[in-house]
């Protein structure tokens, strides 16, 4: 095997790295974003039903369950402010 053919099979090998690389960090993120909405409106749906017998709500869409997923209880806080303030 000559030289040329090593390289080419290196650069291969190394330019199948970088795409892979470039491929699944974006998967990794989008995973954790559907993985933290799915969190999130567990936790919203959980407080509904707790909230139901006590007399509030929060409506579970993307944006709210994203907010609870990703900050926890100082999104729950923002969401019962926002709520409180909107209305």
């Amino acid at each position: 095997m000559d030289i040329n053919t090593l390289l080419a099979y290196g650069f291969a090998l190394l330019l199948i790295y970088v795409l892979i690389r470039l491929l699944f960090v974006p998967i990794r993120y989008v995973a954790l974003l559907a993985y933290n909405g799915v969190i999130g409106g567990l936790i919203l749906w959980g407080l509904n039903i707790v909230g139901a017998y006590l007399g509030f709500y929060f409506p579970i869409n993307p944006i709210t369950a994203l907010l609870a997923g990703f900050l926890g209880a100082p999104g729950l806080a923002l969401l019962y402010a926002l709520r409180y303030f909107v209305y």
